[in-house]
């Protein structure tokens, strides 16, 4: 039998475009670059840029963005197997502005219908999916069917008796544009509970975690995730850090790294590639979260996402020093370009002020909203 997946990760993929010029208005920008996005794709990236063996399941459109999107995906060691086309929707892009250091506003296009959200039950590997040692679900991939169907069937997969697995992890990823009714979605917070019953981590901030439980205090929504059947809570609180509490008493309140943030739309990505890294490693809490802090306020320090993601030396530097310095990615002034991740040297993006640990709410269709989430973790597109 194939050796399992340390993570498979499921749901959103796009292309990022994003301002290669800081401080300045989406009318106005002139130059972009072009980059790999959706948060549970780069969890995926992520995690393989920390060694770890990783696959993602979800759709693009049969378009040139479609092929760019698997390139990149084989570029950064991610199995694509589970990447497949659908004929009928273009895939989606994102658009950003970057006004640092909390100010990121998203534009989705994700219109008539994103690709991601056509994933089908029949369609899964299930197999592959019960053995991963970590899945990883986000809660858009509950808001519109088939894809909410095929997520809660990866979930009951996961249920089943089998070989040991490290967790399964729900991230809970609110985006009210994508539900029908938007903040006041009457069926959001029923899916949510749905696939808390069946996930063993739930992530989010404080704003998700009001719509995953009610409740939006820190140690209340802790308590209530916990209460809804998870074995272990992360709460991302923005500049206050990040709490974690385990079933088993366990607890770590993290405060956030100081970095001087570029782009805060990836941070939260990185979080939740370096989380499953430290998951799988079997650290202990306070050393799990100080990690995943860690990374995410390394691509907080950056301009993309995808390309952004760090090493292990660049997390354990960064935890060394107390503090992230600059490095490649890094932009100018304001108004000036910013430089163009490549390759290799990560270039992310995170929300955050003193540190990443938040999630930036966006739009489907453009919104002249910024973002408003949490500093060390935030999530990308």
């Amino acid at each position: 039998m194939p050796e399992p997946y340390d993570v498979i990760t499921m749901g959103r993929i796009g292309v990022d475009l994003y301002p290669l010029e800081v401080g300045v208005p989406l009318a106005r920008v002139e130059t972009f670059g072009k980059f790999l996005g959706g948060s549970p794709t780069n969890v995926a990236v992520a995690a393989a840029r920390l060694g770890r063996r990783t696959a993602v399941i979800t759709r693009t459109g049969q378009d040139a963005f479609g092929a760019y999107l698997h390139q990149e995906l084989e570029r950064f060691g991610v199995d694509a197997r589970w990447a497949t086309a659908v004929a009928e929707y273009p895939t989606p892009v994102t658009f950003c502005e970057i006004f640092p250091p909390d100010d990121f506003p998203l534009y989705f296009y994700r219109q008539p219908k994103a690709p991601d959200l056509e994933i089908h039950a029949p369609d899964l590997d299930l197999d592959a999916v019960r053995e991963a040692r970590i899945f990883w679900m986000t809660g858009t991939g509950l808001s519109a069917e088939p894809s909410r169907s095929a997520t809660l069937a990866a979930l009951r997969a996961r249920d089943a008796r089998g070989a040991p697995r490290t967790a399964t992890v729900f991230d809970l990823d609110w985006r009210p544009m994508f539900w029908d009714g938007g903040d006041d979605s009457a069926e959001a917070p029923a899916r949510y509970r749905e696939a808390l019953a069946h996930a063993t981590v739930a992530v989010g901030n404080t704003d998700e975690c009001r719509i995953a439980t009610g409740e939006r205090e820190p140690y209340a929504a802790a308590r209530a995730l916990l209460a809804a059947g998870v074995e272990l809570a992360v709460v991302k609180q923005g500049p206050k850090g990040v709490l974690a509490v385990h079933r088993d008493g366990t607890t770590a309140d993290c405060p956030p790294l100081p970095v001087d943030v570029v782009n805060g739309l990836g941070a939260g990505d990185a979080f939740g590639g370096a989380l499953c890294h430290g998951l799988l490693a079997g650290w202990p809490l306070d050393r799990l979260v100080r990690y995943a802090n860690a990374a995410g306020a390394i691509v907080a320090s950056r301009l993309a996402c995808s390309s952004a993601m760090p090493s292990s030396d660049e997390v354990e530097a960064a935890l060394a020093a107390g503090a992230v310095t600059a490095g490649p990615g890094a932009t100018a002034a304001p108004g000036a370009p910013a430089d163009s991740p490549t390759g290799d040297a990560p270039t992310g993006d995170a929300p955050t002020g003193d540190a990443p640990t938040g999630d930036a709410p966006t739009g489907d269709a453009p919104t002249g909203d910024a973002p408003t989430g949490d500093a060390p973790a935030g999530a990308g597109s």
